[in-house]
């Protein structure tokens, strides 16, 4: 699995409007993210995922929410599989183990909020 992350651009201009789905390319056989916002408190972050391409499982001391932005995904957490389609959210608890898997092609918004 490649993973790579659009160092380019961190973060997005303000007051300008952007769409989700045309801020973040594919790239074939791996995993493309791009930084919307970072802070102290918390990060948005765009990923797109080629097809079979996923991040294994894993916990985070902090909740968080994903937003389908394109497609769908199969999240796992504490060993319950979801399907979430393109429209739809998940919170994935502080903590509890959880997977992201892209069955095809998918983007995603992951939000984070430390306090």
């Amino acid at each position: 699995m490649n993973f790579s992350i659009d160092k380019k651009n961190i973060g997005f201009e303000h007051a300008k409007p952007f769409s989700l789905q045309e801020s973040v390319q594919y790239a074939d056989g791996s995993i493309v993210s791009k930084i919307v916002s970072k802070k102290d408190t918390g990060n948005v972050t765009l990923f797109a995922f080629d097809d079979g391409q996923f991040l294994s499982e894993h916990t985070a001391p902090f909740d968080a929410l994903v937003q389908i932005v394109e497609g769908e995904a199969y999240i796992t957490i504490d060993s319950q599989e979801y399907n979430v389609n393109k429209g739809e959210m998940i919170v994935m608890p502080a903590n509890i183990p959880h997977a992201v898997y892209a069955k095809k092609r998918m983007k995603m918004m992951l939000i984070m909020i430390k306090s």
